[in-house]
């Protein structure tokens, strides 16, 4: 069985989909009805902005889901999922894949939550960082030491946490992290994203879940919340909003797939992120990456 995997915010870069768009009339068209949407240049901002202003939340996110969700568009045919997931931002990427949602009302979901998320970020002065070569455990616990708020965000692999928190305790977190850790790096995100920081916006994007029409998805999606698959709407609308607070369970996520029958994976967007963890996971399954 094929699953489709789908990334987050912290895969953008600059240049990003531009030989996307140089090479296909249906990029161009979908790039085009994108930014009527948005009401904002989205493709300059992606091929020639810096690495600083893609940083910014409300860039970042609908770039990655135009760049991923184009790419679903261009395969035409082989694109054929038995399964699949998105970590974090691409858990909506995943849902318009398979018709769950439509590209409008993505793009406008994406637009909403981005700008929710940005503007706590502004507010609060968080951020994110990952650690590379400890045991989730080891790292969880640690955090559980700091004073202030510091919290796993992504349990990526068996030795990758993302964790996330105010800049201060982040910062006390990673200093005590580094002397077991391979490596413990800032990421290029301006918040404490899948934290208790992002409670303020919860009832916001609560009304936004609530005025989008959601349909069955043609194949499961495994949800970020728990890693299970899902199929009900009313239960994938609930773990979006979940989402936006509790830790991404990738690494659960990819094992729960395995079990149910995936042999493949194919990691859809910027970068190549998700493959890399595939592997982590279990490098017994075959793994792949376009972008």
């Amino acid at each position: 069985m094929h699953a489709f995997l789908f990334p987050g915010q912290g895969t953008q870069h600059p240049g990003m989909g531009k030989d996307l768009y140089d090479k296909s009339k249906t990029a161009q068209e979908y790039f085009k009805r994108g930014e009527n949407i948005l009401g904002f240049p989205i493709a300059d901002i992606m091929f020639e902005g810096s690495a600083k202003e893609l940083k910014q939340t409300k860039f970042a996110q609908p770039a990655i889901f135009l760049h991923s969700f184009i790419l679903t568009k261009t395969l035409g045919n082989t694109f054929n999922p038995d399964m699949v997931a998105g970590h974090s931002l691409g858990e909506i990427t995943a849902l318009a894949a398979v018709g769950s949602l439509d590209f409008e009302s993505a793009l406008r979901l994406i637009a909403r939550r981005a700008s929710l998320m940005q503007k706590v970020c502004e507010i609060d002065n968080t951020g994110m960082a990952v650690v590379i070569g400890l045991y989730d455990i080891i790292v969880k616990d640690v955090c559980s030491q700091i004073k202030g708020i510091v919290v796993p965000a992504n349990y990526n692999s068996l030795n990758q946490v993302v964790i996330s928190g105010e800049n201060q305790a982040l910062k006390e977190a990673c200093r005590k992290l580094s002397p077991g850790a391979r490596r413990v790096i800032n990421l290029p995100v301006s918040g404490a994203f899948h934290s208790p920081f992002m409670q303020p916006v919860i009832e916001e994007f609560k009304l936004a879940i609530s005025e989008t029409r959601f349909k069955k998805p043609i194949c499961p999606i495994y949800q970020n919340v728990k890693g299970r698959p899902v199929v009900n709407t009313e239960v994938i609308k609930s773990n979006l909003i979940l989402q936006l607070t509790h830790p991404v369970m990738w690494r659960h996520t990819i094992l729960h797939m395995i079990e149910d029958g995936a042999s493949e994976f194919t990691d859809i967007g910027p970068g190549n992120l998700l493959r890399g963890l595939v592997t982590q996971i279990d490098n017994n399954v075959k793994s792949y990456s376009i972008s």
